[in-house]
């Protein structure tokens, strides 16, 4: 009798996940998400380096826990990430600009902390780890790209997912558990942890407070995905039941692919423009690539659904709520590092 419900208790026992920069932007979206399925137990890790809010209730959820630690801190969450089914590997130092920044402080998180936490999480017996990397790694290129193409970062952010991409690659066979990597579009989108130094949530924000703004390199291409995609398709690969072996995916979908003047054209349907000046050729952010994006929705039979006009109106309609919540936009996003350890 005791043993029956012993087995019958662990039955019980909801799968963990562990997710590595659980209240960052895209962070604090799936989590809210995975909790919604109430199938899952979330576990979160994060320091809050930008010292952000998150403004939701997610705290108080009975099965998510959030553990204020430090990829740096590699014992304390080997420790965690054992009991655990899955990891979702989603901390770095985010963007071109932030890591223009603290090029240092984002290396040693992006490269030396994140490869040593990978390292240890290899000893582990989870069933599968996605690492997030970032479609930036493509750079420049004439032609579209896909999985198969030639890296060339051009930023300290993309070199440094470039370098634990090979890594992972290189060293797939000292894991004892697939490793998905997923190359993510630009992200957009309304999240509890907002960002506002995000390309199409930038725009929008200006457009809807009336700041003028400099348009630097506006023909030059790029792929969008809303992050309420990005969560659907990490709970689809999570759920995945096919025999897998590490692989690459580019995470987007092809009909996001555009030009910021494209973007601007956009926001123009819905909103009064402020003064615009176009800025060609700066070299301040010389990226330029469309990217495809099939071999996800081939695999995975997923494919993103929102558009950016739906990001457009739902980032609109946030504002105008409290239009003054959201003036000073250093306070949402990745601008500043609070906190190192």
């Amino acid at each position: 009798m005791y043993i029956s419900r012993l087995m019958s208790a662990k039955k019980k026992q909801k799968p963990k996940i562990l997710v590595i920069g659980g209240q960052g932007y895209i962070g604090s979206v799936l989590c809210e998400d995975l909790i919604k399925k109430k199938t899952y137990q979330i576990i979160s890790i994060d320091n809050k380096i930008y010292n952000q809010k998150i403004f939701t209730n997610i705290n108080k959820k009975k099965n998510y826990k959030n553990y204020n630690l430090s990829i740096s801190e590699k014992k304390k969450i080997f420790n965690i990430a054992k009991n655990c089914d899955f990891v979702i590997f989603l901390a770095s130092v985010v963007g071109d600009p932030i890591t223009k920044k603290y090029p240092s402080i984002s290396t040693k998180i992006n490269e030396k902390f994140t490869l040593s936490l990978l390292k240890v999480l290899s000893k582990t017996k989870i069933k599968k780890l996605i690492y997030v990397s970032t479609c930036s790694n493509y750079g420049i290129s004439k032609k579209i790209v896909n999985e198969k193409s030639p890296l060339r970062p051009l930023s300290v952010y993309a070199k440094n997912k470039v370098m634990i991409e090979k890594f992972l690659l290189k060293e797939k066979k000292n894991f004892k558990y697939p490793i998905i990597i997923l190359r993510f579009a630009t992200a957009f989108g309304w999240s509890s942890r907002m960002r506002f130094d995000l390309t199409i949530n930038e725009f929008v924000r200006n457009f809807v407070l009336k700041e003028n703004f400099d348009l630097y390199d506006p023909f030059t291409w790029r792929p969008y995905c809303h992050v309420k995609d990005f969560s659907r398709i990490i709970y689809k690969v999570i759920n995945n039941k096919q025999k897998i072996k590490t692989d690459v995916f580019n995470v987007g979908s092809n009909f996001n692919n555009f030009t910021k003047q494209q973007i601007v054209n956009k926001i123009k349907k819905y909103l009064k423009k402020p003064m615009i000046t176009l800025v060609n050729k700066s070299k301040v952010d010389m990226r330029n690539y469309k990217v495809d994006f099939s071999k996800l929705k081939k695999f995975y039979n997923i494919y993103p659904k929102y558009s950016v006009e739906y990001g457009i109106k739902e980032i609109i309609s946030k504002i105008n709520k409290k239009p003054k919540k959201f003036s000073d936009k250093t306070k949402f996003g990745n601008y500043e590092i609070k906190k190192f350890r």
